[in-house]
């Protein structure tokens, strides 16, 4: 009797104890911004370093992880098993499976397109290039799946592969794309896809109104050159136009306007410098080069970013959110037109993790990635 009810005791403190830890890592954080109060709420855990986000019409979340898994995440935060279907990856460094997105036309076709980290065939297999393919999701299998951009030419290197997917008002697709940084200066010629943006049509080919179609020797897919590594990108809602953010090396990290056929001046202007110092290019002005319209010096590390269009949040409206990684900070950035007026750091102290990327929900709330070995997914809402 006596050890039926130490055992009874023991299974309740036990039950008792799940519940506790449970409730506490449940429990949300209230945060004191300069803009109102917010709240922040894991929603899933479990997962590895998360790249990139995007949500489902029912409101699940397509979730990558770099290590080469695509997965749903559904509202209640269950964490679904890999999918099936996705093509072969370069997983290393900071290589690996990247970017998500929906096609326009989702709810009819049903097809998703994401950046990847592609391996050379063969005996080249440890040279790669960021590419992109689109596939139909069925369930949790990824079906007829088609390749429409590969990085030219493949590398040997594990470093600056981008990429962030946007799609353009037009239904065009831009890729950022990085320099893979043993190759800066490939950035500034028109003959590779190295420290570029790139420009395509859903189904791969080449829109005849790209600034290069019909230059001599370029690519005709890229749209803007002089970059370094844009990990962030996304479409000002106001003006239409494609903003990028990029790493800087030793400080310099940059957003900017991008506009085709700019030059954005890597590696001959930075606000950077050589990783243990030294001098990079010629300065931070050119003529013939474009200035970001803001900068970070030193690195903060900028991820993705996005402006801020609900409802939930009216303080903020219009706003770019951006994730930082070494500095593991959400960013509030304000904006005048076109100009950057203020500049407010969020949940260093509270979160204390690499940020990788923040999404805007269907319901209007902020959905914010960590890039860990043992990520989170955190939803913010207004307290």
């Amino acid at each position: 009797m006596k050890r039926t009810t130490l055992t009874l005791a023991l299974c309740l403190f036990t039950f008792q104890a799940e519940v506790y830890a449970e409730v506490t890592r449940a429990a949300p954080l209230n945060v004191k911004t300069e803009a109102g109060n917010i709240q922040i709420k894991t929603i899933a855990e479990g997962l590895e370093n998360i790249w990139g986000m995007a949500f489902l019409p029912n409101g699940n979340m397509l979730v990558t992880e770099r290590a080469g898994r695509m997965r749903i995440v559904s509202t209640t935060g269950q964490v679904g098993e890999p999918l099936t279907g996705l093509p072969p990856m370069y997983a290393k460094g900071q290589g690996g499976l990247l970017d998500v997105v929906l096609a326009p036309d989702f709810a009819t076709s049903q097809k998703i397109y994401f950046s990847y980290a592609e391996p050379a065939e063969g005996e080249a297999s440890e040279l790669n290039s960021t590419a992109v393919s689109f596939a139909v999701l069925n369930g949790n299998k990824l079906e007829n799946l088609t390749r429409v951009f590969s990085q030219q030419p493949k590398i040997n290197s594990g470093h600056h592969f981008g990429s962030r997917l946007v799609w353009a008002p037009d239904g065009t697709l831009f890729i950022t794309l990085g320099d893979r940084y043993s190759e800066k200066d490939k950035a500034q010629t028109l003959d590779n896809h190295l420290g570029k943006v790139v420009r395509i049509n859903a189904d791969g080919s080449v829109p005849q109104n790209n600034p290069f179609v019909n230059t001599a020797g370029a690519l005709p897919e890229i749209w803007s050159i002089g970059h370094r590594n844009m990990q962030g990108a996304a479409i000002n809602p106001t003006s239409k136009v494609l903003w990028t953010g990029e790493h800087g090396p030793q400080g310099g990290d940059e957003l900017n306007i991008d506009q085709a056929a700019k030059n954005y001046g890597w590696p001959v202007i930075t606000y950077g410098e050589n990783y243990g110092g030294g001098k990079i290019g010629e300065g931070t002005h050119k003529t013939g080069m474009e200035q970001p319209v803001y900068k970070w010096v030193p690195s903060i590390a900028t991820a993705g970013f996005m402006f801020y269009t609900g409802d939930k949040f009216p303080q903020w409206q219009n706003n770019i959110l951006l994730a930082s990684l070494k500095e593991k900070t959400l960013v509030r950035l304000v904006l005048n037109g076109d100009k950057i007026i203020k500049e407010e750091r969020l949940l260093k102290n509270e979160l204390g993790q690499r940020l990788r990327t923040v999404v805007q929900g269907p319901d209007g709330l902020i959905y914010l990635v960590t890039d860990e070995a043992k990520s989170k997914i955190y939803q913010i809402s207004p307290q």
